[in-house]
């Protein structure tokens, strides 16, 4: 067994076991942890020995809740920016999602951001307690690590939903929705880990294990999810959602399930939200490989940008809530900004090989 600080790794029976350990940060993903999973998947994936590899985390509240925000936040403070960061991010994700055996994230617990690069793109076993949630437009990023491939396993408008508002989605909505391959009652996950390293038939444990369905609530507002984020644009989208908010012909439910949604949106970075829109939507079809390359486009605007660091500021450092976005509205938001960010690099393109 081999450790760095705060991500261990091992061979357990067939299999190379990750554990992210440093819960007293909610397993944020550091440089160090990218560049020793990625060593580590070098060698189990020439081991004969090595069948399988799982994610695990340590025992806490986390599987893993994001990146290492203050890290890019000093660097962004001293235009220092960490593009190398995010370009081993990226090439470790499309890694994971084309491992040619088979990669296990046994997810029980919140992931988010950077947590879910290192697990979703594998296939992942969601116990009771996942809190799934990609909030990045809420300070100023983006969904990456593959969000835009990701997002959209589940149809268009619950892709949107997802990426657009950041509300955390549990067990069953992840399964619904198919953001997760299997799931598992949390007081079995210690039980199905022992039998994912030992037993033979993988797919027959993934099976055994299968946790029986709770509901799902965000289908309960599905017909008003695919009327919203259906529409052509981040404007159409508010403009629907404040309709609904005041329609007395709708359930007392459903106009406060507007309401909040429209006061959330309204929170948020203007640009981010434009961002995120397009990404999302240029994303389906897409493969893994042509989304992170999109997504480090929009990546190197968005770091040498401002709203970022103002997000994290108002949610992180100084936690007043009260993010000054740059621009302040969706009316003042320059189109052709919009576009800078999906432009090719040239010689700086991310390169996957």
């Amino acid at each position: 067994m081999s450790a760095t600080n705060d991500i261990v790794f091992e061979t357990v029976g067939r299999a190379g076991v990750v554990t992210l350990n440093k819960p007293e940060t909610l397993n944020a993903v550091t440089d160090t942890m990218l560049r020793a999973l990625d060593y580590h998947l070098d060698i189990w994936e020439v081991d004969p020995a090595i069948e399988r590899i799982v994610v695990k985390a340590a025992p806490g509240r986390a599987f893993s809740a994001g990146g290492d925000i203050r890290h890019l936040y000093e660097c962004g403070l001293a235009k220092d920016y960490d593009f190398d960061f995010f370009a081993r991010e990226y090439r470790l994700n499309a890694r994971i999602a084309s491992f040619p055996k088979p990669y296990i994230a046994l997810v029980d617990g919140i992931v988010m951001g950077g947590g879910v690069g290192v697990s979703f793109h594998g296939h992942v076993v969601a116990g009771e307690k996942i809190s799934f949630a990609m909030p990045e437009v809420g300070i100023g990023f983006f969904p990456d690590v593959g969000a835009s491939y990701l997002l959209n396993k589940a149809p268009q408008e619950m892709a949107l939903y997802i990426g657009l508002t950041g509300n955390r989605l549990n067990q069953s909505e992840c399964m619904a929705l198919g953001l997760v391959g299997s799931t598992c009652k949390s007081q079995e996950m210690d039980d199905l880990y022992d039998a994912i390293c030992h037993q033979d038939d993988l797919d027959s444990v993934l099976s055994q294990y299968q946790a029986p369905q709770g509901e799902a609530s965000v289908i309960n507002f599905a017909d008003e999810i695919k009327d919203v984020f259906l529409e052509p644009d981040i404007a159409s989208i508010l403009s629907r959602l404040e309709l609904m908010s005041g329609n007395q012909e709708l359930s007392e439910e459903k106009r406060s399930w507007a309401g909040k949604i429209l006061k959330s949106l309204n929170q948020k970075s203007p640009t981010s939200l434009f961002v995120a829109h397009r990404q999302i939507n240029s994303g389906r079809g897409l493969s893994v490989e042509q989304c992170m390359n999109m997504e480090f486009r929009i990546l190197n605007r968005i770091l040498v940008g401002a709203d970022f660091y103002e997000g994290i500021r108002a949610a992180i450092i100084d936690k007043d809530r009260s993010p000054a976005w740059n621009p302040s509205s969706i009316a003042t938001v320059d189109p052709g900004e919009i576009d800078e960010h999906f432009e090719s690099l040239g010689n700086d393109e991310l390169l996957l090989t």
